[in-house]
């Protein structure tokens, strides 16, 4: 229980609302997570999996209407839609509640009502964050205690009076007396499923949802959509961004946060191996950065996660060894594979199907013998990040690790260059707001070659109006002291040939790239000025080892493409036209001088 009366009286509120069996507090400790599984198990909505080769893990197969974000049921309900912008979805915050209200009646009855009281960032840190979830999954009590941390310690650093953030969820699915889940996954039909930000109360209200960040509340709804509204009234940073150390032969190290659009192999590079000898990279965080100014005018960012919640399809020990090291115990798998002695597959592990599995819906599956995939291409591990061997020493330092580069960059077949650096703070501010991938032919809303728009990566998750956010990032460059601010980098691992041959082989390759963003933050590192930004000159990228690029090769991964940049400039306007009045100055500015340097 706890001492702070708000507390109480809120979860005292949402008891008598949604009526559950009883409420637990939870505690955070190993008992209490072995206990709610256990429960998960024998509601047999959990199986556990081979204990020989995948000790302490489990595996959860989720409900066919439930297996992603839902961004057309995401909600920033702030007080005006204008506050909210033009590229969130948004509901009268009144009416919301009301709708809400009316779902959470009664919406726990045959349930427990758990009270999980979480700190984002490690407890007591300067940068930290206390969220308190309400929920009755088994499936988020247990996937909070990896992802956050857990228990008594938080409420004790709450207090009597100390500030929170409530975040409300419910499967939204009651049971009748005697009634049982009977091992299917409980959730909402998707018209009932709802996931709301109410950004001027700091509040999050989930429902319908029991899946991945639209239940673990304290991921992308508070981490990203309720901080990014905090980070702005107070002066910092909550950003969609990966951290890694990359430590050069002589022992110099420096910290980078990225960010990158999913699909652009963010956790690949958190983790990476380099193939530069001499080269080490360590992971901070592979999803989330909270960055606040140091006393000596840096930025200093930490993870407000504790653990990883990567997308399993894709991952191997070819793409990401260190990923697959972190996951092979004490990990949650949702809706990949089962073999039949109880091990996990999915597509792209790196090696074929060991015989019929039960796929992610539950049925029987043969590799060859249907087009359907075993595993679900959103099927997740969920596993604690100090099981990674790369993890840096200083990932839970409470005062954050140093930011010396930003990399922004998103899947870009033809113009973009594999990697330039921005002229200034603004300029890198304009490079992150253009952040975009090119649309494949898999997406049916948008034709093929159409550059779907992500910037800064924070698209699906920014609680106030993108302009605005613009804004507060060139506000961040006149906080900051101009030498100890981060350089902007742009990067692009996805160029291709005319032929569509990959050009850059990628994975720990691009540890080359790395090495000379490492070297242009010491005031070292060869380069060109060019129309877009400085640009590494051919020898400057470290081949050494590297087969398979040749200079020709790195001459057109690292060249100006006028032609290509003209018909970009035409695309970011329209991109621009969404934001209106709210758009700054400095961008259209930077916009312009572009187009000029370029004629």
């Amino acid at each position: 229980m706890t001492r702070n009366k708000k507390l109480a009286a809120w979860v005292e509120e949402m008891a008598a609302l949604t009526t559950p069996d009883r409420v637990y507090w939870c505690d955070g400790s190993k008992e209490e997570y072995d206990r709610v599984m256990k429960i998960a198990v024998d509601e047999g909505v959990s199986i556990p999996l081979n204990d020989k080769t995948l000790p302490g893990c489990y595996h959860f197969r989720s409900d066919p209407t439930d297996v992603a974000r839902v961004e057309n049921r995401t909600y920033i309900a702030s007080r005006t839609q204008d506050e909210a912008g033009p590229t969130n979805n948004w509901i009268d915050p009144v009416e919301l509640k009301k709708i809400m209200t009316d779902l959470y009646r009664g919406c726990m009855k045959g349930r427990v009502m758990y009270v999980i009281p979480f700190s984002m960032g490690p407890i007591g840190s300067p940068i930290s964050k206390i969220g308190v979830e309400i929920t009755d999954s088994p499936y988020v009590v247990t996937n909070m205690h990896i992802m956050t941390r857990v228990g008594t310690r938080v409420l004790e650093i709450l207090g009597k009076d100390g500030d929170f953030i409530p975040c409300m969820h419910s499967v939204g699915k009651p049971l009748a007396p005697g009634e049982t889940d009977n091992g299917l996954w409980p959730c909402a039909p998707l018209d009932k499923k709802y996931i709301s930000h109410f950004p001027e109360e700091h509040t999050i209200w989930s429902f319908g949802s029991g899946y991945g960040g639209n239940a673990l509340l304290g991921k992308k709804c508070l981490a990203l959509r309720i901080a990014s509204v905090i980070a702005r009234e107070e002066g910092w940073l909550a950003e969609h961004m990966l951290i890694l150390g990359i430590t050069s032969p002589q022992g110099e190290k420096r910290y980078i946060a990225g960010a990158f659009p999913s699909a652009c192999g963010k956790t690949n590079l958190a983790m990476l191996i380099p193939t530069v000898p001499g080269w080490k990279v360590e992971c901070v965080g592979d999803d989330i950065a909270w960055m606040k100014f140091g006393k000596d005018g840096r930025l200093y960012a930490i993870n407000p996660e504790a653990g990883f919640f990567g997308v399993a399809p894709g991952t191997s020990m070819q793409s990401n060894p260190n990923a697959m090291k972190t996951i092979d115990r004490n990990t949650i798998y949702t809706n990949v594979g089962l073999t039949a002695d109880r091990n996990v597959w999915w597509e792209g592990i790196g090696y074929g199907a060991p015989g019929k599995l039960v796929d992610w819906t539950g049925k029987e599956w043969e590799e060859g013998k249907t087009d359907k995939p075993a595993a679900h291409p959103n099927a997740r591990f969920t596993a604690p990040a100090r099981q990674c061997p790369g993890i840096d020493p200083s990932w839970e330092d409470p005062n954050g690790v140093p930011i010396s580069a930003f990399l922004f960059g998103g899947r870009r077949p033809s113009t973009i260059p594999l990697v330039h650096q921005s002229f200034s703070w603004n300029h890198g501010v304009f490079l992150g707001s253009i952040v975009g991938s090119e649309v494949t032919a898999a997406a049916l809303d948008l034709a093929a070659g159409t550059v779907r728009r992500d910037p800064f990566a924070m698209l699906p998750f920014c609680g106030y109006h993108m302009g605005d956010y613009f804004r507060h990032w060139i506000e961040i460059g006149k906080k900051g002291s101009a030498g100890e601010l981060p350089k902007i980098f742009y990067v692009n691992w996805f160029r291709k040939t005319a032929d569509g041959k990959w050009l850059w082989p990628g994975y720990g390759e691009n540890s080359r790239v790395l090495k000379w963003v490492f070297e242009r933050c010491g005031g070292a590192g060869d380069a060109v000025e060019t129309p877009i930004g400085y640009m590494p000159t051919v020898g400057a990228i470290d081949r050494e080892g590297l087969a398979g690029v040749s200079d020709d090769d790195l001459k057109e991964l690292l060249a100006v493409d006028r032609e290509g940049w003209k018909k970009e400039i035409a695309l970011i306007k329209e991109h621009y036209a969404k934001f209106g009045s709210r758009l700054p100055k400095e961008l259209t500015d930077e916009l312009a001088a572009l187009e000029k340097r370029l004629a």
